[in-house]
């Protein structure tokens, strides 16, 4: 997302005016909004502090009002001879020290943001893209206890998220940078999970604009464009999320057939949990927080979960 002056001077980046508008249409929906998760990429600080200290006053409306949760992104982490899973020189030299420092996160240990919380009837697995995920890894170990001990009459909706796109896009900087639709390592194995343990959504930034695609079960589609949807399948559906204010990322031209929606603008994801079988999945243009995108999914009929009378709505933005 990052952070902008009002008046659009004195900008280290000067590519994040948008920010203003995503803060604001959060701001303004605030009473029905119950928590914030920002999956990486925060400030874009990339080592100057003064950045952080615009961030935080940007943002301080949300956060002192809602819990504000955060993921670690390339931007708050990365960088040449750490423990950088790539290694690039994206953070500035930061490291991760100002995200760890500024935000609290329920993790075991807070030099590594991947952690599990549970509010209302969600429950959100939260992983670290900027670190090892692959089987074996002791990320992967915990991503796999925390989709595998959520009570799903508790929590009915499962949700993963991270930073880098470990499930799918079209974007144009995959095509060319990766030759894929994804960070290519591991991703197997991350599906595998999500598949065993009926994880609904799997949500993602890094690419800056908005793409949902249909409900996926080994590499394949399990609903058409006629909303048929085959409950036989544990399928989840991914969504990239990444115009938050940063320069918007183009797509490639072809639209592959599991794509059912894409929008290269500035935006974010509001999910309302309205009981154990309906999930109210909007996305909003930051611009004027209209809905332009609208889901609501559940066939897990073997899930067994709380009845509409225990489960109290929730909305979670993204």
């Amino acid at each position: 997302m990052g952070k902008a002056e009002v008046d659009g001077s004195d900008e280290y980046g000067n590519y994040e005016q948008a920010s203003l508008n995503t803060t604001k249409q959060i701001i303004n929906d605030l009473e029905n909004i119950d928590m914030v998760i920002h999956i990486g990429d925060l400030s874009y600080a990339n080592g100057y502090l003064s950045q952080w200290d615009q961030f935080t006053a940007q943002i301080e409306p949300i956060a002192s009002t809602v819990p504000y949760m955060i993921g670690s992104g390339n931007h708050e982490r990365d960088w040449p001879d750490t423990i950088s899973f790539y290694g690039y020189n994206d953070s500035g030299g930061e490291c991760g020290v100002p995200a760890q420092t500024m935000f609290y996160v329920p993790a075991e240990n807070r030099g590594k943001i991947w952690y599990s919380t549970d509010y209302g009837m969600f429950r959100f697995c939260i992983a670290d893209t900027e670190e090892d995920w692959r089987p074996g890894t002791e990320q992967y170990k915990f991503i796999e206890h925390c989709l595998s001990s959520v009570d799903r009459q508790k929590q009915p909706w499962l949700i993963f998220l991270a930073h880098r796109v470990l499930g799918y896009s079209s974007a144009s900087w995959y095509e060319i940078m990766m030759g894929s639709y994804g960070e290519p390592m591991g991703r197997e194995g991350i599906q595998d999970l999500w598949q065993k343990y009926k994880v609904d959504l799997a949500v993602f930034g890094h690419i800056h604009s908005y793409e949902r695609t249909c409900p996926i079960y080994q590499n394949r589609c399990v609903q058409d464009g006629s909303n048929h949807y085959s409950g036989r399948f544990n399928a989840t559906t991914h969504v990239v999320v990444g115009g938050g204010g940063a320069s918007l990322s183009p797509f490639r031209a072809t639209v592959p057939y599991w794509s059912f929606f894409r929008d290269l603008y500035f935006g974010f994801v509001k999910l309302t949990a309205l009981n154990n079988s309906f999930l109210l999945f909007e996305y909003k243009k930051s611009r004027d927080g209209n809905v332009c995108d609208i889901t609501v999914s559940r066939d897990y009929r073997d899930v067994l979960a709380c009845s509409i009378d225990n489960c109290p709505r929730t909305t979670i933005a993204v």
